[in-house]
């Protein structure tokens, strides 16, 4: 189970889907991959959900990850677990990704409840990944939640090794985003919204 060392910036998208597609296409992208992602979060039964915060609990969440990719007609499943090193701003400084696939999701799904886990969300999305010149981004299209875009780092590239130059290539191109944060969370704003109608 080898950690892959990831990082990204992640925003939240202006105005409609529709029309910020034919903004990024206007301006020369791509279309190159597209697949469905569903992902169910399960933390240990222990721990007591009123004294910690959404990061905190998502801290000891591990996915039941199932991946659809439209592009390549290939299914993944995975059991994942995501480190995190976050500083106090929100700022991701590192993160390392450790999956295990798995050959049917309800079978993980109950190991991890044998072992002592509950499922606390479902995360469903849809996305897109347009490219232009070497530079790409997803399009995070979450079901009953945020149009996101994420950006992730390359360390072969010099233009995108470091989240600094990130943001300024991903500024360059003037796209409807909101800009006040790079780091939005998607599952500390689902898991918020979950924990509110749970009355936790």
């Amino acid at each position: 189970m080898p950690a892959k060392q990831d990082n990204e910036i992640t925003l939240k998208i202006k105005g409609s889907m529709e029309d910020f597609i034919a903004n990024i296409k206007e301006k020369g992208f791509k279309l190159i991959e597209e697949f469905k992602m569903e992902d169910a979060y399960f933390i240990p039964k222990s721990l007591k959900l009123n004294e910690m915060t959404c990061r905190e609990i998502l801290a000891k969440a591990i996915l039941v990850r199932y991946i659809e990719n439209f592009t390549e007609n290939i299914e993944t499943k995975l059991i994942t677990f995501k480190r995190k090193e976050i500083d106090k701003s929100g700022v991701i400084l590192n993160q390392e990704i450790f999956d295990v696939k798995v050959e049917n999701l309800e079978d993980a799904k109950k190991f991890l409840q044998a072992i002592g886990y509950e499922e606390i969300l479902q995360i469903y999305e849809l996305d897109k990944v347009y490219e232009k010149e070497g530079f790409s981004f997803a399009i995070k299209d979450i079901k009953d939640g945020d149009n996101l875009i994420e950006v992730e780092l390359s360390e072969n590239n010099e233009k995108l090794n470091s989240i600094d130059k990130l943001k300024q290539t991903l500024n360059s191109y003037n796209i409807p985003i909101y800009t006040d944060n790079y780091f939005v969370k998607k599952a500390e704003v689902e898991l918020e919204k979950e924990l509110k109608n749970r009355k936790i």
